[in-house]
């Protein structure tokens, strides 16, 4: 699985690398960038599924590899 932002959708609140910085990180212009190319074990799938829940924006999507 893969871990994707819509930066046409992010506000760029921080709610995904505050909460989880195990997976996201806030990159150079204030979006959060996804540290991991592949979602391969059941704790990343845990963090990707919260980010995607605490998002306000709906900006973040777990896509099947």
């Amino acid at each position: 699985m893969k871990i994707s932002i819509d930066k046409e959708k992010c506000i760029m609140a921080g709610e995904c690398y505050y909460n989880h910085p195990e997976i996201l990180k806030m990159g150079d212009e204030g979006f959060p960038l996804v540290l991991i190319d592949v979602v391969d074990n059941d704790e990343q799938m845990r963090h990707a599924r919260e980010a995607a829940e605490v998002c306000p924006a709906g900006a973040i999507s777990i896509e099947d590899s």
